[in-house]
């Protein structure tokens, strides 16, 4: 059985949709271990509910000593391959990491980003396409997972999803059809992934 870690710092929606697709057997995969960089992040609570081991790695210690920040990333590597994951999957995981994470860690990192291929990199994917529909600019946007590379949110894609702007759309409203596109391309996103290894 492919063994996968899975980075968060929220609230763990697409890891919640990943576990289930485990325990539903619609995913042959083993989650080996859940990471976040935030103690309170409630996606450490659903992983804690499915047995699945859990690692809190922030960042604070770091910057408080002054160290740079590929020495965090070094050791979070170290730490995340000491599970033997065959591949590292960053669902909402709020840090970028630096070339020194990608360099010393053994197994391909994935990457789920609310925006098609080319568009809005950032954190903020999501109610920057808004913006955009409001502007008239595009009218729709998606989500997409792609291997992790040191450019931001640029590397190669594995899958994607559309998601059209509707009437009367509200920031809210085109999220939460967001989330429903990323929950189901996440789980098929990571079966390539695995299936390419």
């Amino acid at each position: 059985m492919k063994r996968i870690a899975v980075l968060i710092s929220g609230g763990g929606t697409n890891l919640q949709a990943l576990i289930d697709a485990v325990s539903e057997g619609r995913l042959q995969a083993d989650i080996a271990l859940v990471v976040s960089n935030r103690k309170t992040a409630y996606g450490l609570t659903r992983a804690e509910a499915g047995g699945i081991p859990t690692l809190y790695f922030p960042l604070k210690p770091y910057s408080d000593q002054g160290l740079p920040r590929e020495a965090y990333d070094t050791d979070l590597a170290r730490e995340i391959d000491a599970c033997w994951p065959d591949l590292i999957v960053l669902a909402g995981w709020m840090h970028i990491f630096t070339p020194a994470f990608l360099e010393a860690i053994r197994a391909p990192v994935i990457n789920l980003h609310p925006a098609l291929p080319g568009q809005f990199p950032g954190a903020n994917g999501i109610a920057d396409a808004f913006a955009a529909f409001q502007r008239g600019a595009i009218d729709h946007s998606g989500c997409m997972v792609h291997y992790v590379i040191p450019e931001l949110d640029a590397g190669p894609v594995i899958a994607q999803a559309v998601v059209p702007f509707e009437p009367g759309d509200t920031l809210e409203t085109f999220s939460a059809r967001m989330h429903i596109a990323e929950h189901k391309l996440i789980v098929e996103a990571v079966k390539i992934a695995l299936g390419a290894l």
